[in-house]
This record gives C-alpha cells, structure tokens and sequence, in this order.
C-alpha cells in the first residue's frame, strides 16, 4: 500500500480515533487525546526507519559506502586525540537484525557512527555561586521542548570562566542530547546560534554526537521513531527513578540508508507531519466548535420561558442526538443540563391536585423540631441568607436544607481500629453513576461498641451524604446505617423529601459550593455552607415524578455512553490494523 493511500484513505479514521483522557472531565478538547493522529505520526517514523517511506533509487550510493567513509573520519579524529578510543562493539549477527532492510540499507550500531560524551561530573561540576542570569546556557530537562534544546525563560547560565574550566559535556552544533534518568530516552537536539554557539549539560544528559554531521537530520527522524524509544525502553532499569547505563546506547541498532535517501525520507517525514498538524489543528477546532453548539442547544432549554417553549427546544435537540451527543463531555452536559432541569422545576409537568410543598414544609419542621428537642439531632447552624434568583413553579416553595434536614457532622479523628461491619463512608466509596452506596465499595467497618469509643456518628438509613471537602456535588444515599470520615456531611431525610431529589439538588449545587467553600490547603465546607443550600421544594408527588424521569434520562444518557465507549474502540482497532497492514 502506497503511503500517501495509508494516510489519505483512512483519513476519516485517523482523526476520528479519539480518547478521553484518565481523570476527564467536563470542558475542553485538552481533554480529549487524539489517538488517531499519533498513531499516524508513529507510523510515519516506523515506515521512514523500515524504507518505506520513499521509493528506492538503485543508482544512489549504498550505505555501505557512507559507513565506510564514517569509519575512515572517526580513525582520523582517534588518531589526532580530538576523541577517546571506545571498547570494540561486537558484530552484528542476522539473528539481532530485527527486520529485513530495502536494497542499499545497513545496519549499524550507533556506537559506530556517534561519539558519547557526559557532562562533566568531576568537582568542577557548576554550584549556584557559577550561575547568573546570562552567560553560557546549562542546559537541564525543562529545555528539552519539541526535540530541540530550547532557551526558555528560567534557563540557567554559567560564567563563561567557569565553562572553560569544563573538560566535557560542551555541546557542538547539531550534538542531540538523550535523558539516562528520570524521563529516559527524550532526546532534543542543540542548534548553535550566533547568540550561543555552545552549551553545558546537567549531569542527568548524555550528548549523542555524530561523527558525520550530514547524518544529523536522519539521526532526528530515527530518534523519535517507536524503533528507538522501544530500544531505550528495553534497556531501562530502577523503580523509584528510572534510568539507563550510557553504555547501552552504543549497541543500539540503527537502520541506515543511503545519504541520497536519508535526505527524501527527511524531506517526506517534515512533510507528513506538517499535514499530521494540520489534521489535528481541523480535528480540536471540530471538537471545539462542537462543545460550543451543545452548550448553546441545551442553554435553550434551561432557559425556556415555558413548557412549551421548552418542549419545541427539546424537539429540536433529539433530532440531532445522533450529531449532538458524540463525546464523553457533551453527555455529561446533557446529565448536568437534565438535573438543572429537574430542579427547575421544567423536567416534568406540574398537578395543580398535588398538594402544595407549602403543607410539606410545615409537617417537615414539625418534626425536625421534635427532633432536636429529643436531643436526636443537634440544631441547625445560623443560615447564610437566601439569594432570590430563581422562579419555582407556583405549588413549590424556596427553602434550604437546614430547614428541612437535620444534620451529622462526622467526627475529625479517625478510628484507631476497625473490626465490625459497619461500613466507614469516605469518597471513594461514592457511587459513580448511581444514587446508592454500596457496601460492597466500603473497605472499613465499625462495631457498635467501636462507634462509642470513638466517637463516631451513626448515620440512619437513607440519609443523603454529600461531599465536603475537596471535590463538590457527590453524593451517595446509605440503604443501611453508616458512619463516615470527616469529608462526608450526612443529611437526614425526614417524611415530605426524597433522599434521591435531595440528591439531585446537591449534584446540581456543586458550582455554587465551591463558590462558598473555605479554602487552606484544601477546599471544605463547613457546616452552615452545607445547611445553607438553597432549593425549591417540590409537592412530594411531583418529586416522585422529577426522580423517575431523571432515572429515565439517565438511563439514555449512560446508553449514549456505552455506544460511544464501543465506537471509540472500534475506532482504535481500525488505527492498529491499518498500522499493522502498512508494516
């Protein structure tokens, strides 16, 4: 298959194979890993080091030749002392070769065509009295940027004196440096300027010096290629830092080509990776422009004017799911834009029979008075005042979540033991696409005697636990007892409220809790932010109905997702066989 068939056949493919990110969320395509670009400019690299990036011109002097003429430069250089002998490199035998070259290609072990070179170790080694802001650059990781030693700001400079006192680790025009600790095996090259002509390596760097320098611009290719970085992954050790044995890097198999050939694989690779740029410059606008047209669609339905405003929108939406709702981050939008709805009251019809919330409200704080006055439960704290920014439907009533649930705030102190079962709540153990805890996803309990000793607090069944610290708007309903560590806020439901509505309000209310949170090292809220939650209470009727729609909608939205998810595979499937096809 001809490269420009592999690239421009499948272009579809390439930029629809795409990825989110581990630990997304809602928001932008710097979420969003385009899997299918970069693995066309991996393949691009694989094909250029095999010589099947270009066609072959038998009258083009083998590479044989050209090593030869490297061997006589690096004799010569030995011979003049301007290099140190290195120990023989054993030959090559057909059982290393891991491929089959095209016709005028040779393998070559790098320690033949490059000289190493460290930084200088010794006692000489820079201290910050040698640095200042200006002078000769000491080059260290953070330089390495786009495979070019670059001179950032922050860059560190050594006094021209003490650079003269170095014995090595001086980098030459066109020297690539290679990383043999921490991020071993990135490599960038240093390109000599007027400004700096030379420059110092940290003690982290190995300079990879070419005895051709002709060979520099192949040697750049070669070195992003997965054939190399494969070779330096296998030679890496350590488990607190990785590193690798300088060493290692002179038995590392190169497949050269002619010079003639070298310089059109270079001039096809710049090319293709030029149109690699181009296609994900097209793919994040698309993905862009796209989150932008699903935040305007489904805006239109939080703000209708009405239900019938809101239902013509909502028509306009599901005809265009199949368009709308392509990415991970647009059905999130869709799962917040469906709650907001929900506490709207705009996600099902109002029953001007249901019985108002107003009657609701007075049973509830009948009871939470009783409550409190059996000593059940303590008193809610002073409430921050109520912002009036919404309009509830005409049968709900503005309230707050202290006025209606009395509330746990879990011990500070951890239990020292944990022998029983019941289970100890933390974050982790919330549900992620659920209302409900599973105990299952509790790895610590308590017994009853333990509770007492430290401390802890019971929290009764179907109470509504909230996150308070950290992250805001999780929420997790226990169907059993539980207690719960100091990131948890618990919500004691009482008759005339659904634990599940009271968890949509918290859900939707995450925005606005971290607004209100204390910040120190980690955002929290304390216990009249988590009770001064606004809400419009609904008649309990229309609360069972709001409930079983967002049960509904969010049973399509996680259907959305899952055909997604196996798109998205089948997506990544296609690269990897095209890939495989091509090689």
């Amino acid at each position: 298959m001809a490269v420009e068939n592999v690239i421009t056949d499948h272009l579809d493919i390439w930029t629809a194979a795409i990825k989110t990110k581990s630990a997304a969320g809602r928001g932008s395509s710097k979420k969003l890993e385009l899997v299918g670009v970069k693995k066309l400019r991996e393949l691009i690299l694989e094909l250029a080091v095999r010589g099947k990036l270009v066609l072959q011109d038998p009258n083009d002097e083998p590479a044989s030749e050209l090593l030869k003429k490297v061997a006589a430069e690096k004799a010569s250089l030995l011979a003049e002392g301007k290099i140190k002998k290195q120990k023989s490199l054993a030959p090559i035998t057909d059982e290393e070769k891991p491929f089959e070259l095209s016709e005028g290609w040779e393998w070559v072990k790098l320690g033949e065509i490059t000289v190493l070179e460290n930084g200088d170790r010794s006692k000489r080694y820079p201290n910050e009295s040698d640095l200042q802001a200006d002078g000769v650059p000491f080059f260290g990781a953070k330089e390495m940027v786009d495979n070019v030693l670059q001179i950032n700001e922050g860059l560190r400079f050594i006094t021209p004196q003490k650079f003269s006192e170095l014995s090595n680790g001086k980098l030459k025009d066109k020297d690539f440096v290679i990383l043999l600790r921490g991020y071993v095996g990135k490599i960038a090259q240093f390109r000599a300027t007027d400004e700096y002509s030379t420059g110092f390596i940290n003690a982290q760097m190995l300079i990879i010096r070419l005895i051709e320098k002709s060979l520099s611009e192949y040697f750049r290719i070669f070195s992003k290629s997965l054939f190399f970085q494969n070779a330096v992954a296998s030679k890496v050790t350590g488990s607190a830092v990785s590193q690798m044995p300088a060493s290692e890097i002179l038995k590392f198999l190169v497949p050269m080509p002619p010079i003639e050939e070298q310089y059109g694989i270079v001039a096809k690779v710049d090319e293709l990776m030029v149109l690699c740029d181009q296609l994900e410059a097209q793919t994040e606008a698309s993905i862009d422009a796209h989150k932008t047209l699903v935040e305007v669609l489904l805006a239109t339905l939080t703000d209708a004017k009405d239900t019938d405003e809101l239902n013509d929108n909502w028509q306009t939406i599901s005809q265009h799911f199949d368009v709308l709702f392509t990415t991970q981050a647009s059905i999130d939008q869709l799962k917040q834009t469906i709650l907001q709805l929900a506490v709207m009251g705009k996600l099902v019809k109002q029953d001007p029979k249901d019985e108002p919330a107003s009657k609701l409200l007075e049973r509830i704080a009948t009871e939470k008075q009783q409550l409190i006055k059996d000593k059940k439960y303590q008193k809610s704290s002073k409430l921050k005042p109520k912002i009036n920014s919404v309009k509830y439907p005409i049968n709900w009533v503005e309230v707050q979540t202290g006025e209606v649930c009395p509330s746990i705030v879990p011990n500070r102190d951890r239990p020292k033991s944990f022998t029983g079962k019941i289970p100890w709540v933390t974050l982790p153990s919330f549900p992620k696409s659920s209302w409900y805890l599973r105990n299952d996803d509790v790895e610590l309990g308590l017994t009853s005697d333990e509770i007492k000793l430290y401390s802890a607090r019971l929290i009764p069944k179907n109470s509504v636990l909230m996150s308070c610290v950290g992250r805001f708007g999780l929420t997790a309903i226990n169907l059993e007892p539980v207690s719960s560590n100091q990131q948890v806020h618990a919500f004691i439901v009482l008759d005339g409220l659904i634990p599940e509505y009271l968890s949509i309000v918290i859900q939707t209310a995450g925005r606005a809790l971290e607004s209100a949170s204390t910040t120190t090292t980690i955002p929290y809220l304390n216990k009249t932010n988590c009770e001064s939650i606004q809400f419009g209470l609904p008649p309990i009727a229309e609360q069972h109905r709001i409930v079983s729609k967002v049960d509904e909608l969010m049973a399509l939205c996680d259907s959305l997702k899952a055909r997604l998810n196996q798109a998205q595979t089948t997506q990544l499937h296609l690269t990897d066989a095209i890939v495989e096809q091509a090689l």
